[in-house]
């Protein structure tokens, strides 16, 4: 599937602490202006904060629709790999498992 980032291409570790409360916008423009690479390019970018702890960052944005998102029931569940990667592009993952309704009806 085209678009996807299975493995990144390149994963960059910015050495300069950040403010994490910059949420995905605030590390983007990190990436884009400080960094000088694009977000959207296939890297992984993985940030710390100055007590130590991290988030990395791999960008996947639709700039039409929306992502499906499961009825909130549980707080977590797991999806495969399959699911995974319908999911992040943008697809209804939880109906390419189900199973057709057959419509037969005796004449």
């Amino acid at each position: 599937m085209s678009g996807l980032i299975e493995t990144p291409a390149q994963i960059w570790v910015a050495v300069v602490p950040v403010d994490m409360r910059r949420g995905l916008d605030g590390l983007s423009a990190i990436v884009q202006q400080s960094l000088g690479h694009s977000p959207c390019a296939g890297s992984a970018f993985i940030f710390r904060n100055r007590a130590g702890n991290g988030v990395w960052l791999c960008q996947r944005r639709l700039h039409q629709g929306s992502f499906v998102w499961p009825k909130a029931g549980n707080a977590v569940f797991s999806i495969n790999q399959a699911q995974w990667q319908w999911l992040v592009a943008g697809v209804d993952w939880q109906r390419l498992s189900a199973t057709a309704k057959a419509e037969w009806q005796p004449a």
